[in-house]
C-alpha cells in the first residue's frame, strides 16, 4: 500500500533528486485530488448546451453550475471547524462514495432549481474530501516535503480541470448530458477505492488537537494577519479563475469564434502547461519566498486579460493560458502558505482557507454574471483584472 505521507529523505529534496517513491507518492496524491474535483470544473464545458436545455440566460447557468462552491464553502468551515474530531481516512471514504449520488442525480435534474441544489450537495461532499485530505498531508509530511504534497494535491486539481472538461465534452457529445453524469459517479467511485488502499487508518495527531474550542482555533487563525492574508488571496484567486473559465465559454462559441462541443473540450487543453508549472511552486515558494511567488503568477495571469479580449482563437487561448498558470501557481503556493503558518489546529486553517476560497467562487459567478449579461465580456474581464489586483495588495501581508 502507498502512504501518502511517506517520507522523502532530506538530501534527496536538497538536492532536487526525483526518486521513484517521490515520484509514486506525487502521482497518488494528485490522482487523489483528480478523482476528488474533477465534478468542480468539468460541467463548465458543457455550459451552453446546459444552458439551451434548461432554456435559461448564461448568469443563471452559469451561478447554477458554480452552485457547488457554495456547498464547497460551508463544507469546509465545518469540516475545519470538526476536524480534529475526524478520523482523516473515514471521512474522506464517505465525502467521496457520498458524492457519487449527487452526481448521477443531475442525470435526470427536472429543471435549473434541482441541478443547483444537487450542485451544492457535490460541493458539500467535494470540499470535505479535500479539507480533510489537505490536513492529512500538513499533519503526517515532514516539514520539508510538505510543500512538495501540497503542490502535487493541487496539481491534480489542475489536471481535473482539463481532463475533466474533456471528458465531460466527450461524453456529453457522443452520447448526451445524462451520461456524463453518470460517468462522472463512476470516478467519484474510483476515488473512494484509491483512498481505501492509499491512506493510513490515523486520528489527528496530537500536535493538532486544540487546547480550547474548534471555534476559538478558528479566531485565533483569523487574528493571525498572514493567515487573514492568505485567506482573503484564496478568494480572490478563484473569484477571479471562476470569472474567467465559466463566462469565456459563451464568447467561445459566438461569433466570431464559433466553436462546436467538441472544439469547446478540446480548448481546455489550455490548462496542460499548469499541470507542470504547479508541481513546481512547492519549491519556487521555499526559494524565492511565498509574496515573491505569488506576486509573480499573479502578474502572469494578469497578462492574460488584454489576450482574451482579442478576437482571434491563438490570443484568446494564450490569455487562457496565463490566466490558468498564474492562478493555479499563486492557489498551490498560497495553500502551502497557510498549510505551514498555521502551527497548531492545521485542520482548522486549512477549512477556513477553503471556505473563503470557494466563496470568492460563488461570489464570483454572481458578480462577474451579472456583469457579463448587462455589459458584456469586456467588463467581465475587468472585474477579473481588480480581483487580481486585490490578490497582489494582500499578498504583501504574507511574510515568514
Amino acid at each position: 500500500m502507498t502512504d501518502l505521507s511517506a517520507p522523502i529523505k532530506p538530501s534527496a529534496m536538497a538536492m532536487g533528486e526525483h526518486s521513484p517513491g517521490l515520484i509514486l507518492r506525487s502521482l497518488v496524491i494528485g490522482l487523489t485530488a483528480f478523482l476528488t474535483v474533477v465534478d468542480l470544473f468539468a460541467t463548465q464545458a458543457i455550459l451552453p448546451s446546459l444552458t439551451r436545455h434548461y432554456g435559461v440566460t448564461p448568469a443563471a447557468m452559469g451561478f447554477a453550475v458554480n452552485a457547488s462552491t457554495f456547498g464547497m464553502a460551508v463544507a469546509g468551515l465545518v469540516v475545519g471547524l470538526l476536524s480534529p474530531r475526524i478520523n482523516r481516512r473515514t471521512g474522506i471514504l464517505l465525502s467521496l462514495t457520498l458524492l457519487a449520488i449527487p452526481t448521477s442525480l443531475l442525470a435526470v435534474a427536472p429543471n435549473i432549481a434541482v441541478f443547483t441544489a444537487l450542485r451544492v450537495v457535490q460541493g458539500l461532499c467535494m470540499a470535505s474530501a479535500f479539507a480533510l485530505t489537505l490536513a492529512y498531508l500538513g499533519e503526517q509530511c515532514s516539514a520539508m516535503d510538505a510543500g512538495g504534497a501540497f503542490a502535487a494535491y493541487i496539481t491534480g486539481n489542475v489536471a481535473s480541470n482539463l481532463v475533466g472538461r474533456l471528458i465531460s465534452a466527450a461524453v456529453a457529445d457522443g452520447l448526451g448530458l445524462q451520461w456524463n453524469f453518470c460517468f462522472f459517479a463512476t470516478l467519484n467511485l474510483a476515488g473512494a477505492v484509491l483512498v481505501w488502499f492509499t491512506i493510513k487508518r490515523v486520528q489527528p495527531t496530537p500536535a493538532t488537537m486544540p487546547a480550547g474550542s474548534p471555534f476559538a482555533a478558528m479566531v485565533a487563525h483569523w487574528r493571525d494577519p498572514r493567515l487573514r492574508a492568505a485567506f482573503g488571496i484564496g478568494f480572490c484567486i478563484l473569484f477571479a479563475f471562476i470569472g474567467t473559465f465559466t463566462f469565456v465559454n459563451f464568447v467561445l462559441v459566438r461569433p466570431p469564434l464559433s466553436l462546436g462541443m467538441m472544439d469547446l473540450g478540446l480548448v481546455y487543453f489550455v490548462f496542460l502547461p499548469s499541470v507542470v508549472t504547479t508541481l513546481l511552486a512547492g519549491r519556487v515558494a521555499s526559494r524565492l519566498g511565498t509574496r515573491a511567488t505569488i506576486w509573480a503568477a499573479l502578474a502572469v495571469a494578469g497578462l492574460g486579460l488584454p489576450l482574451m479580449l482579442a478576437p482571434h482563437l491563438g490570443e484568446v487561448l494564450a490569455g487562457m493560458i496565463l490566466v490558468g498558470v498564474g492562478t493555479f501557481f499563486a492557489q498551490a503556493a498560497a495553500t502551502g502558505f497557510v498549510g505551514q503558518t498555521a502551527a497548531d489546529n492545521r485542520g482548522v486553517a486549512s477549512g477556513t482557507y477553503l471556505a473563503c476560497y470557494f466563496c470568492g467562487g460563488l461570489v464570483g459567478t454572481a458578480v462577474l454574471g451579472r456583469l457579463f449579461d448587462t455589459f458584456g465580456w469586456h467588463a467581465c474581464v475587468a472585474g477579473v483584472g481588480v480581483a487580481l489586483a486585490a490578490a497582489a495588495l494582500l499578498t504583501s501581508s504574507l511574510k515568514r
